[in-house]
């Protein structure tokens, strides 16, 4: 994920203790949370995709999408303490840093965006973890894993589709050389994958079956796939805004 502004990336960069490279900057809160949410997708990646749970077992594929939201919720809690502790001007028009970690602030797009993905990996957490408990009945499935993996979902949709408007600052636009239209972009397609599957897996008591177990896979497998591929994308976005930030003659993507 990383449903996240090109304003606010410029102003994470002053939480980054460390410089590093683009590919390893352990010191640096935006590469971690590159990497966290390159994990968590490749954990739901290897959970969808085709014969996967026939080799390792039903538990053991839960096990690896319990894995994954884990990996989702701490990248998305570091991304929303990025919102809340972003300097703020004060009133001389100097910059301030404050460290919070509870931060209100409705009138910004990113606040909402970071806080409804955030709540949207705790649900996935409750979902995946559910999902963990055996000979479950499909009421008892739909309640405890389906109905807090749709919510989930739907959060990461509304999350992604704030930082698209903010991105295109409308509804449309097409930038495919732009880092951050591309994070957008890709993160967007991604909710829009997982929304499909949660769609898909609702349990028909009747069948006590999900309705559709190719689309459930399948639009797991394949936003997954866009997660990380998004989430790889703000590793050389990070190191390029703080070039753009050291030499602001140079284009913002």
């Amino acid at each position: 994920m990383g449903s996240t502004s090109r304003r606010l990336r410029k102003q994470s960069l002053v939480l980054d203790t460390g410089r590093g490279s683009t590919w390893w900057a352990p010191g640096a809160v935006a590469w971690w949370i590159g990497v966290l949410f390159a994990v968590g997708s490749v954990c739901f990646a290897v959970g969808a995709a085709p014969g996967y749970v026939d080799a390792v077992g039903v538990a053991a594929d839960a096990v690896t999408f319990f894995v994954g939201s884990f990996f989702f919720t701490v990248a998305a809690g570091l991304q929303y303490l990025e919102v809340a502790n972003a300097p703020a001007p004060s009133p001389a028009g100097a910059a301030r840093q404050r460290w919070r970690l509870l931060y209100w602030a409705p009138q910004r797009v990113e606040w909402w965006a970071t806080l409804v993905q955030l709540a949207g990996t705790l649900l996935f957490n409750l979902s995946t973890y559910d999902a963990l408990r055996e000979h479950l009945s499909a009421t008892e499935a739909n309640r405890l894993v389906w109905t807090p993996d749709a919510l989930g979902s739907i959060c990461f949709l509304v999350a992604s589709g704030l930082a698209w408007v903010e991105v295109t600052e409308g509804w449309w636009s097409w930038r495919p050389r732009d880092l951050s239209w591309r994070i957008t972009a890709l993160n967007l397609a991604g909710s829009i994958a997982f929304g499909a599957s949660a769609v898909a897996s609702h349990i028909v008591p009747a069948s006590d079956q999900p309705r559709n177990v190719v689309l459930m896979n399948l639009g797991t497998f394949v936003g997954a796939l866009c997660f990380l591929a998004g989430a790889i994308e703000l590793l050389p976005e990070r190191t390029h805004q703080q070039a753009v930030a050291a030499n602001p003659r140079l284009p913002a993507a």
